[in-house]
Formats: structure tokens, C-alpha cells, sequence
């Protein structure tokens, strides 16, 4: 990947969810100095899936790429700047993920990989995964495996630390901006917006489920991304329940997961319903699912909502998340294809944006003998995509 000084650039971010501020807090602080400009076309900031969504800091989750990322991610969630949030990021849950004997080898496969990322992650008895969350039918589980050190994540305060941070740079960012046209003269770029044109060297596409789309409005091949809509309701929690008791979910997060929150339990179907980029709404037929799968395995007896809710995640061809210049126009800069890890990535995704942007490769932040894990970049930028083959850098 060729090289690009970015002194002085003027950098222009489009979406204002996690993964816009993430990026434009990392560019901002790069020592060229650059301009940063964050476009947002809702309202408000977060109005999609960031707003929505459930995080927790899980390091057994995700491709190979997406679990060196959240690596690389612990150092922020552990040690943010102390200036830009008043409160803890995380706060420890743990997640059980239990199986049923028709799911012994995804149970092993599971296992595998969970103690490949984390030592701590381990098979633990039917009858402890019954004690960590009571509400279990033990005679319908066969194994359990349970990651003590995941923990929920406080989205808004992680956001809003971007947010202070691209600000306190002297960075814009604007509300009701959508970028309609991007057009590339003299080697720098207008973005005609809904509330008039921007000039700027160098365009990072952060627009999530709009992610092919912004592409395309510059002139840019799309990736192929894929929004799939997520289902999320909530029901009440009974007292046996414990407000702490850990996210649990089947081992394979295709059927169902239940998450304590407060006097209510957050549900969800798992689902993964392919859609248009929009503002995602639930459907009564998935919440009905969620509600059959989770009383078969447990004995909660879910008959009534509260209220419930849908986003959308999205995801690249390859379900790994894109980042980095676009081959062939290095000025258009891809951060899209989170598929759910976006929120616990966000810190290193954004470092890794201003990285090969600004610099080219990698900073010492990605080594493996500060991570545990390789980050293979070729796997994570755009060119795996494109005909002329992967990046070089």
C-alpha cells in the first residue's frame, strides 16, 4: 500500500456512528496534523446501529482479523483518556454459551477457538452453567463453555469519548449532512452534501449499511455488502435471576441469547434477515421465534414484551470488516463491514484506519507481542476484493 504523508490533509469522514468518530478521532491525532470533518445524514449521531446495539467486549467473537482487533482494542477500554470520559467502559459480565447434544462439534470447534484467544475461556460443568444463569433446563444441555472476563460495554460513553475527542482536535462534525455526489478534480474531492459542498483530499466511507452506496456515489466499485437485520426485545426479569447473571446464549448464536439488563432481560432471535439499508423495525414472526427457542431451553416462560426494537449489521462478502485505501484511488478510504464487532473494535479499527491512510502500514499498537494475536492486513483491506490482488505495503 502506497505511502501518503497526509500533511495537513483535509479528511472528511462520512457517518457519525462508532466507526466514523472512532476513525476521525484516530486520523485527528496523527502528527501531520490533519483536518477532520465528520458527516452524519440523521439527525443525531448513532442513529443506527451503534444506538442500538447490545456490546460487550468479547474476545472468543468474530474472524481472525475481527479478534486481533478487539486485542488491540484492550488497552483503550482499559485505559481510555482520562479527559475524555467520566466513567468506566466496561463493566464484567461474562457469557455462557451452552450446547445441545446434536451440537457436539460445534461445541469443539467452539472451545478450539475460544481457548486459542483467551486461556481463561473453558468448558465448565452443566450444573455450574445452571448456577451462573438458574433459569437453564439442565436436561436439555449436553456442554457448556463460559468466558469470564467478556464484559458490557457502556456504548454511549465510548462513543461520546470519540466524539470529545475529534472536538477537542478542532474537528467539525455535522448533524443532517447527508453526502449526496463525490466527485475527485485536481487531486482533491467535492462532496456535495444536503447542506452544501465540501472540499477535501482525502474521503473515508464509514456509512455503514449506506457503505456500497456512498462508494458508488464516488465512483467507487462496491464491495458487496450485506445488511442483515437483528431483532431485539425485552421481557422481565424474574427475582431467581440475578441482574449480573452473564449474557447466555447457544453455542452457535444462531437460535437465541438472553442478556439481564437491570429488571428486564434483552432477547433476541440472533437473526440475520438480509435487507435494504434503512431504518430497521422488527418483525413479530422473529420475536415469536426468539420466544419458543428461549422457553424450550430454559424455564424463563416468556408470554409478553416490553418493547422491542431491530438494527441492522452488515457485513463484507468474506464476514471479516474492511479497512484502508481503495486500490487504484488511495483517496477513498474504506471503514465499513463491522458485521456486530464494530463496537468492540472500535478503537483499534479507528487506529488502523489512520495507519494505513497516513502512514501505509500498521503501528506498533497491531504487533502480535503486544496483541497475542497476528493481524493478517491482507485479510482486512480492500484489495482482497479487487482483481488486482492484495494490498502491498
Amino acid at each position: 500500500m502506497a505511502s501518503n504523508d497526509g500533511h495537513g490533509a483535509e479528511i472528511v469522514v462520512i457517518g457519525g456512528g462508532i466507526a466514523g468518530v472512532s476513525a476521525g478521532y484516530a486520523l485527528g491525532r496523527h502528527t501531520s496534523g490533519p483536518t477532520i470533518t465528520v458527516i452524519e445524514a440523521e439527525g443525531q449521531l448513532a442513529h443506527h446501529t451503534t444506538g442500538r446495539s447490545a456490546a460487550l467486549f468479547i474476545e472468543n467473537y468474530g474472524t481472525g482479523p475481527t479478534r486481533a482487533l478487539t486485542k488491540a482494542s484492550r488497552l483503550y477500554f482499559h485505559h481510555p483518556p482520562p479527559e475524555l470520559v467520566d466513567g468506566p467502559l466496561l463493566e464484567t459480565r461474562g457469557v455462557l454459551s451452552v450446547a445441545r447434544p446434536d451440537q457436539e462439534r460445534y461445541f469443539q470447534q467452539a472451545l478450539a477457538e475460544g481457548r486459542a484467544v483467551n486461556p481463561d475461556i473453558a468448558e465448565i460443568t452443566i450444573e455450574d452453567a445452571v448456577d451462573l444463569f438458574p433459569p437453564l433446563r439442565a436436561d436439555r444441555l449436553s456442554r457448556a463453555l463460559y468466558e469470564p472476563g467478556a464484559s458490557d460495554i457502556d456504548v454511549g460513553r465510548l462513543h461520546q469519548s470519540f466524539v470529545r475527542g475529534i472536538v477537542a482536535m478542532g474537528g467539525t462534525i455535522s448533524t443532517s449532512t447527508r453526502a449526496r455526489s463525490l466527485s475527485r478534480t485536481g487531486g482533491r474531492w467535492t462532496i456535495t452534501t444536503s447542506a452544501g459542498d465540501l472540499r477535501a483530499d482525502l474521503v473515508v466511507d464509514a456509512a455503514g449499511a449506506w457503505g456500497d452506496d456512498v462508494a458508488q456515489r464516488a465512483g467507487i466499485e462496491p464491495l458487496g455488502l450485506t445488511p442483515l437485520r437483528r431483532t431485539a426485545f425485552m421481557v422481565a426479569r424474574p427475582e431467581s435471576l440475578p441482574a449480573r447473571a452473564p449474557l447466555t446464549a447457544e453455542i452457535e448464536h444462531e437460535d437465541w441469547y438472553v442478556k439481564p439488563d437491570g429488571a428486564q432481560i434483552l432477547c433476541s432471535p440472533a437473526d440475520e434477515t438480509p435487507s435494504e439499508p434503512c431504518d430497521a423495525r422488527p418483525e413479530e414472526i422473529d420475536i415469536a421465534r426468539a420466544i419458543d427457542l428461549i422457553n424450550e431451553a430454559t424455564t424463563l416462560g416468556i408470554t409478553s414484551i416490553r418493547s422491542s426494537w431491530a438494527g441492522l449489521r452488515t457485513f463484507s462478502p468474506d464476514r471479516t470488516m474492511v479497512i484502508g485505501p481503495e486500490p487504484g484511488e488511495p483517496a477513498f478510504i474504506w471503514c465499513v463491514g463491522q458485521g456486530g464487532t464494530g463496537i468492540q473494535t472500535a478503537p483499534a479499527a479507528g487506529q488502523l484506519v489512520a495507519d494505513l491512510t497516513l502512514d501505509g502500514e500498521p503501528s506498533a499498537v497491531f504487533d502480535a507481542a503486544a496483541t497475542g494475536l497476528e493481524l493478517d492486513v491482507d485479510a482486512i483491506t480492500p484489495g482482497r476484493f479487487r482483481r488486482v490482488g492484495p494490498s502491498a505495503r
